[in-house]
């Protein structure tokens, strides 16, 4: 099959201060346009705490507003990441405070489900990470808890992939547990390299538990750089994939480069990526 590559909401937007990752809330339409310019596949949507009430996922005006510049461009929306769960993990607060928060979570998660009923989007990806991190089994166990209860409710078109800084084989053990076909992994490159985690020792153990990949490139114990520059043996990560026969997309969440220069970025990524399907038959 030929795999698709895609590119993580905001990378198409210079980020005038607002980090390496936001909802691009003046020019999310635009970025569809400069996709398809650039022969990219889709757009992975965020979905953060910031202004929330403001994202197209939101209203029924947003999710019209959706359709209408994915059937312009042909670019699609295969995933959603749920960014707002790294603000409001309610494991981290104490016992009164975290029910209100998990409470607010199932709320919130409940409507985006609904939107990307509506819109035909697959995958929606909870970053278990930084602040939101599994830090303890008291936290795994609220977690899977909750999720379970969550993946119950969505639609059963729609998968949910977990990223965790866990090492391989304990998350494939946490995953074991959910014993859900529909709960699996989201799988980021530059994550596990700075870690420290060997790339085909990982996409070999978790196997058909990734749904997705994010390909990134980070200095072990350090920060995203430009791909190809860090502690991520992309050769590593290609000939694990091919041995797994992975079926599915990758998406661009890699360093941003030049603020001004983001679709030469883009580009060269691109060809990065291009190169290593090439070189292993993907």
């Amino acid at each position: 099959m030929k795999h698709q590559i895609g590119i993580m909401q905001g990378r198409l937007t210079p980020p005038k201060g607002r980090g390496i990752q936001f909802f691009p809330f003046e020019n999310w339409q635009e970025e569809f346009r400069t996709a398809r310019k650039l022969g990219l596949n889709e757009i992975e949507f965020i979905f953060d705490f910031e202004d929330y009430k403001q994202n197209p996922l939101w209203t029924t005006d947003g999710i019209n507003k959706i359709k209408e510049i994915r059937a312009e461009t042909g670019i699609q929306i295969n995933a959603v990441c749920f960014d707002y769960f790294m603000r409001r993990a309610f494991f981290k607060e104490e016992d009164a405070q975290q029910v209100k928060i998990m409470e607010e979570n199932t709320q919130i998660i409940k409507t985006i489900l609904e939107s990307m009923k509506q819109l035909q989007i697959r995958l929606l990806e909870i970053p278990l990470v930084d602040a939101s991190s599994l830090k303890s089994d008291k936290h795994k166990a609220a977690f899977r808890e909750w999720l379970l209860k969550i993946i119950d409710y969505a639609d059963e078109t729609i998968n949910i992939a977990l990223e965790t800084d866990l090492s391989p084989k304990d998350f494939k053990e946490y995953l074991n547990l959910f014993n859900h076909p529909r709960v699996g992994a989201n799988y980021d490159s530059g994550n596990s390299s700075g870690l420290g985690y060997d790339l085909y020792e990982e996409v070999t153990t978790l196997r058909d538990y990734i749904f997705n990949i994010h390909i990134k490139d980070r200095v072990y114990q350090g920060t995203t750089v430009s791909l190809g520059t860090g502690s991520a043996e992309f050769d590593r990560l290609f000939q694990g994939l091919s041995e797994i026969k992975y079926k599915h997309g990758f998406i661009l969440q890699a360093a941003r480069g030049i603020e001004g220069e983001e679709q030469d970025n883009i580009a060269a990524q691109m060809e990065f990526v291009s190169q290593y399907i090439q070189k292993y038959n993907i």
